[in-house]
């Protein structure tokens, strides 16, 4: 049986009207069938499933409403007497169905999508994914075509440009770290939902002094970055903040307006028994510690900055190194 460990938590817990902070969380996985992953779900968070559309249900828990559901529209939306459908496939009625359903459950992967959750209460995420581990759900070392995430959606201590921009810095100086920890699985290299932020907006965000109002941060991001497929997505927060500014340069439906960020970097290797969903919440809490430490995002910044000229010591040693080797020496990992 596999182990479970406490998530940590940030130091900045509550939001600037004194609210904890909440953070959505969504996991890809396959190994299970639909039906028995809602059942084990419902089994293990309490509250009774309803089924909304075919591959979509609804449980309403004590954490609030939970959302599992095949990640696949084309699925999700069939129906047979469709006339778009091949007729050979409408013909076979029910048995096309069973089909589909069985080859989809394996090459598709199923998701449980949380409602926003207090910080506080992860630790019933982290026992969630070991009992699914343990029912044999599997990761994105075992997707046939899709490699499977493990996406965070935490909520900010407050909206103000200067306190994203933190945020942003401190992401972009720990990317190669966190993308060395969490990025395991070598089918989502050739994808591109684990991209990083563009060179020239990284270069403009760690400048010393860089401290833009509202407006000028948006459009900075989005000159560089016009598209979701980002390790750390700010399109859902941009919508939030200005959604005709955002209109400007990305119109996708997609889009679903939160006052988060959208992390969406790591896989979900849920079928190892060296993984948990802490691993990956930890880390997150590594970026908020240093977004929430001046000095040390200071240091780290000025780190980077010299980490991009041309030396010998940056020859030999990758910017990964060199800040995996600096946390370690601050006690923050």
């Amino acid at each position: 049986m596999s182990k479970t460990t406490p998530c940590k938590m940030p130091d900045i817990l509550n939001t600037t009207d004194g609210k904890q902070r909440r953070v959505g969380v969504e996991i890809e996985l396959s190994g299970l069938g639909y039906g028995q992953l809602v059942s084990l779900v419902a089994e293990l968070l309490g509250g009774t499933p309803t089924l909304e559309s075919r591959y979509v249900s609804k449980l309403e828990t004590p954490l609030g409403c939970f959302v599992i559901e095949l990640d696949s529209d084309p699925v999700k939306d069939l129906d047979l007497t469709d006339e778009r459908v091949p007729e050979a496939l409408r013909e076979l009625g029910g048995q096309a169905m069973e089909v589909i359903d069985a080859a989809a459950e394996r090459i598709v992967p199923l998701e449980i999508v949380s409602p926003p959750m207090r910080f506080s209460e992860l630790q019933q995420i982290e026992v969630l994914v070991k009992e699914l581990r343990d029912a044999g759900a599997l990761g994105s070392r075992e997707a046939i075509y899709f490699a499977f995430g493990l996406q965070l959606n935490p909520e900010l201590p407050d909206l103000k440009p200067t306190t994203l921009v933190r945020y942003f810095q401190a992401f972009a100086v720990l990317y190669d770290w966190l993308k060395a920890r969490h990025q395991l699985d070598i089918s989502r290299k050739f994808t591109p939902y684990i991209e990083p932020w563009s060179s020239r907006y990284t270069d403009l965000l760690i400048t010393e002094g860089y401290a833009p109002d509202q407006h000028q941060m948006m459009v900075d991001y989005l000159e560089s970055n016009p598209t979701r497929n980002r390790a750390l997505d700010l399109l859902p927060l941009f919508a939030h903040l200005d959604k005709p500014l955002l209109d400007q340069y990305v119109k996708d439906p997609r889009i679903k307006s939160r006052p988060t960020l959208h992390y969406r970097l790591p896989d979900c290797d849920i079928d190892n028994p060296e993984w948990n969903f802490s691993n990956v919440w930890n880390d997150w809490v590594v970026v908020e510690q240093i977004a929430n430490n001046a000095d040390d995002l200071a240091e780290l910044r000025a780190l980077f900055r010299e980490s991009r000229k041309i030396s010998l010591r940056n020859l030999t040693q990758s910017w990964q190194e060199t800040s995996a080797s600096w946390l370690h020496s601050k006690d923050y990992v």
